[in-house]
């Protein structure tokens, strides 16, 4: 007997099996949504979320425990606060003083490491690099060791050729110098690196044109070098001014904003108030004057060194 596959996949009676459509989660609209899903939840959770919520501590104060709404308080406090205009002033020196000294150092080992001349280019790189790699702290000893006003090496080489030894950690402005040099020494070699990538991508022609028409190599460097090196230079120029309004871990391992607060930082102060007082609406109030320092900064640095188209 032979059967028809047709008759057996027939249902039986006059009623009708309609099979049901399973609604599919899993499309290829849904997918990129579903890929993206863990990266956002976790954005929104340590990232939009606290900025949300400091936005509105600012505007809050505790009150036997408990934080009520306060209005513009914090940001009337922070007005009046002069300790809060010594950091600010603080972080504007170490950019107009460190932030310039740096960059002009990075620039230089950049042009160093690009010329054919050098050996041992690899060599140069990483000791150059090397101080972003190492840990702030073991670095902190190392300086306070070497700067300590009793005993150190610095004091004691000075003191061998009859100068006085100097509190670099402790007198005068000698210790918002020091924080300077250390900042120096940590970043030079990071923005040489940009710096050195940004050398790296101007054409040889320019300088072999230059060359055959006299032009010898400090102009080469003045007309060629810097005006191609321009937007590297903007980028590197404005990450450094945002790292200066950052700046917390040198001076909080070398002077802890001492003495007398030369060397207290925005940072500093910010970390002091929220993690040492726990007034945290008043350092986020801080947080926010920080951040419209730097932008107003960076817009002035794109208008005055950016270019107009």
């Amino acid at each position: 007997m032979q059967y028809s596959l047709a008759e057996n996949n027939e249902p039986k009676g006059n009623g009708q099996v309609k099979g049901k459509r399973k609604t599919k989660f899993v499309t290829a609209k849904t997918m990129p949504y579903l890929l993206l899903a863990p990266t956002l939840i976790l954005f929104s959770i340590f990232y939009v979320y606290p900025i949300i919520y400091s936005v509105l501590l600012s505007f809050q104060t505790r009150v036997r425990g408990e934080y009520v709404f306060a209005g513009l308080k914090n940001y009337s406090r922070m007005i009046q606060d002069p300790i809060f205009y010594k950091a600010l002033g603080n972080s504007m020196i170490i950019l107009v003083i460190q932030v310039p000294l740096m960059l002009t150092l990075a620039v230089l080992m950049a042009v160093a490491l690009n010329s054919s001349f050098l050996k041992l280019k690899g060599l140069f790189r990483i000791g150059f690099f090397s101080p972003v790699l190492t840990s702030l702290v073991a670095a902190s000893v190392i300086f306070m060791l070497l700067l300590n006003k009793d005993y150190g090496l610095l004091n004691y080489v000075l003191t061998s050729i009859g100068l006085k030894p100097i509190g670099w950690l402790s007198d005068g402005y000698w210790p918002l110098v020091t924080l300077i040099i250390v900042t120096t020494w940590r970043w030079a070699g990071y923005n040489m690196v940009i710096l050195l990538a940004g050398l790296q991508n101007i054409s040889n022609d320019l300088y072999e044109a230059a060359s055959i028409d006299g032009a010898s190599k400090v102009k080469q460097f003045f007309y060629i070098t810097l005006p191609q090196l321009k937007p590297v230079l903007l980028v590197t120029f404005i990450m450094s001014t945002i790292g200066s309004f950052q700046l917390f871990d040198e001076p909080y391992t070398l002077t802890g904003g001492g003495p007398n607060n030369r060397t207290l930082t925005l940072t500093l102060y910010l970390y002091q108030h929220g993690f040492t007082y726990f007034d945290f609406g008043y350092a986020s109030a801080i947080t926010y004057a920080v951040v419209l320092i730097v932008a107003i900064l960076s817009i002035v640095q794109f208008k005055l060194a950016g270019d107009k188209d």
